[in-house]
């Protein structure tokens, strides 16, 4: 070998760079597999389950201690959000089909009712530990990530199964679910055994004995169960959660999940525990603006439906999480505009813009940007209309929005059939150049890519 490269030097030189590459390369790979884990932040002194003494803080709140495995079921299964993934619009809840559409082709959520044929009744409880645990379904076949075990790992095995029970109480609902349209080698369902070997613990949760009860039963309701992760924290080079960079906000399905850590200007860090305990349970607060989307569904489907108590521990786990600023998020703006300024430079510079707004939403919106109708249609102080990449502002223009309220149900109409693309980028524009910080810059395009992600 040595006379070869004497020979032929120039191998040599050409040997040490793929060397260095492949190191280089390991390196990388070895970066990215080996990131903490979901609670690392606050130490790596864990214990086990039965060796932890404090208030147990997995299962249901007191209240419901006694109550039957099916109560105790659905409370967990709302916790867990299993109902917003399962239930496609218009269709029977958890009869699946609902759609996730992706880079690389669109995949739909399975039946989980009780129907023997195409949901669920044929699982076994280990079947179903194997499922939730794992990431495996009957006879072996592999589920995609979009079903977030490699964090409902982190459940135990007696919540699992309580959920279970709930399931299997429901009507059954013969829902074939469509067809995966994932483009090759997206579609080999095999190859999620290697990413589930790399990126899925498959450990029950461990509690951080030297963290307060209400923390650890935080960690459990954030980490295990409401797998806030999978939306607000963005994902490493394989798709799997970087926590490094945790609850930093990224976009998922065409909406922006934004930065939940204590930062003061991009995250939750300004807002008091009242606030932010205020947000998860109803989805709005004064100030900071109205859960919409992904994030509507999940308060009006699981979070709104948790205890005081346990709202309160999701917000002293959040308090701990290390604070790291998206800098693409500029402070956002709480002022009102004047009514009078309903001309001007902005309606001179986006006179489209302007003439959409009087028209369709001027009514409910109110031109001060605080709502003469309902507080959930205030813009003053709403991060998405502070936002200048504006995802949010123009997806709820294109596909509405309904929410549960205190008095009733509060409902966005969707205008993506009424407005083109140039239209709707048009308004998306005023509205945020209008109220919020920065003004955004959407162009056709842009809402015809995310037409495509709906």
């Amino acid at each position: 070998m040595v006379a070869f490269f004497r020979k032929y030097p120039t191998a040599r030189y050409v040997a040490l760079v793929v060397i260095a590459l492949a190191v280089v390369a390991g390196g990388a790979f070895l970066w990215i597999v080996l990131g903490p884990g979901p609670t690392d932040f606050a130490g790596r002194d864990k214990v086990a389950l039965p060796d932890y003494h404090a208030a147990n803080p997995t299962g249901v709140p007191p209240d419901l201690a006694n109550a039957s495995v099916v109560e105790r079921g659905q409370y967990l299964a709302r916790a867990a959000d299993c109902e917003a993934c399962h239930t496609a619009k218009g269709s029977a809840p958890y009869a699946g089909g609902f759609a996730f559409v992706l880079p690389f082709g669109t995949l739909y959520s399975t039946n989980i009712t009780p129907d023997k044929e195409t949901g669920i009744g044929g699982y076994s409880d280990a079947d179903f530990l194997n499922a939730v645990h794992r990431g495996i379904g009957l006879e072996g076949k592999r589920l995609y990530p979009a079903m977030p075990y490699s964090s409902y790992s982190y459940m135990t095995d007696a919540d699992a199964l309580a959920i279970k029970a709930f399931l299997f109480s429901l009507k059954p609902v013969h829902a074939p679910a469509p067809e995966n349209t994932l483009a090759f080698p997206f579609n080999q369902r095999w190859l999620m055994a290697g990413w589930s070997l790399l990126f899925n613990a498959d450990q029950r949760f461990e509690p951080h004995p030297e963290r307060s009860a209400q923390w650890n039963r935080g960690a459990y309701l954030v980490e295990a169960m409401a797998h806030c992760g999978e939306c607000h924290t963005p994902r490493n080079l394989f798709q799997a959660l970087d926590n490094r960079s945790k609850f930093t906000g990224t976009v998922q399905a065409a909406w922006t999940a934004y930065n939940i850590t204590e930062d003061r200007t991009s995250g939750v860090g300004a807002w008091s525990d009242e606030e932010l305990a205020h947000y998860l349970a109803i989805g709005h607060v004064g100030l900071h603006g109205t859960a919409a989307g992904p994030m509507g569904e999940a308060v009006d489907k699981s979070l709104g439906y948790l205890t005081q108590d346990d709202i309160g521990a999701i917000v002293a786990y959040l308090r701990s999480v290390p604070a790291i600023a998206s800098a693409d998020l500029p402070p956002a703006t709480a002022r009102a505009v004047p009514a009078v300024y309903r001309e001007g430079p902005i309606a001179d510079a986006n006179p489209i813009g302007q003439r959409i707004f009087a028209g369709a939403c001027a009514s409910c919106h109110g031109w001060t940007g605080e709502s003469p109708v309902i507080p959930f249609a205030t813009f003053i102080g709403a991060r998405a209309i502070n936002d200048p990449a504006a995802t949010n502002v123009a997806e709820v223009i294109l596909s509405g929005a309904e929410r549960k309220t205190p008095n009733g149900r509060a409902v966005m109409p969707a205008f993506g059939r009424a407005y083109s693309d140039a239209e709707i980028a048009a308004v998306t524009n005023y509205v945020t150049a209008r109220f919020g910080a920065k003004g955004s810059t959407m162009v056709a395009d842009d809402i015809a890519k995310l037409r495509k992600m709906e």
